[in-house]
């Protein structure tokens, strides 16, 4: 192998978005250039120059660093820094606009994990199915709802073939995809 090249991970993600604000947050970050520029002028131009161009890097390189990333790939879905196994997830629901803002307010519950940007305009919302997790579902914010939920689902089913095909190898599975010990209930 030559060096600085890597190998492909065995989980390629299904699906990978970076939650990026949008033209606005941009423009704002211009916004920004344009009045360091005004206010430190005094200072002679090419100073003024100098730390617009700095700030201006500055609140792109931050707005870039704090979106966080969705992820989907064959073993979890990741939603910023947190993430769950696709075993503990049920179906996914994409959520357009409106449902969105009635998720967030008279909707939420309390005890759901929340991964929101109010730049993407849509969400998935992803039942847990695990019973010892006291998380009732995550709801995540994306730009492209149903290709979240799509790839969640499709990601859940290989998972679960995963797990029939271990139960036809002499193990147990149980019916929401957790692997448990031969012999035990699975109830």
């Amino acid at each position: 192998m030559m060096a600085g090249m890597t190998t492909p991970s065995a989980t390629a993600p299904r699906l990978h978005e970076r939650l990026v604000p949008g033209p606005g947050a941009v423009a704002a970050a211009f916004g920004l250039g344009l009045f360091v520029v005004l206010a430190t002028l005094p200072l002679g131009v090419g100073i003024s120059l100098g730390l617009a161009v700095a700030a201006t890097v500055g609140a792109l390189v931050l707005l870039w660093l704090t979106s966080p990333v969705v992820s989907v790939d064959d073993a979890e879905l990741r939603a910023g820094s947190a993430r769950i196994p696709l075993a503990a997830l049920g179906e996914a629901r994409a959520v357009d606009r409106d449902g969105l803002r009635h998720e967030l307010g008279r909707g939420l519950d309390a005890r759901a994990y929340v991964c929101h940007r109010p730049w993407a305009r849509a969400a998935v919302r992803v039942p847990i199915v695990d019973p010892a997790d006291p998380t009732p579902y995550w709801l995540v914010s994306t730009r492209r709802p149903d290709a979240l939920a799509d790839a969640i689902d499709a990601a859940r089913g290989a998972v679960a073939g995963g797990a029939a095909g271990n139960a036809a190898a002499g193990g147990n599975a149980a019916a929401d995809g957790n692997v448990v010990a031969d012999g035990a209930d699975p109830a």
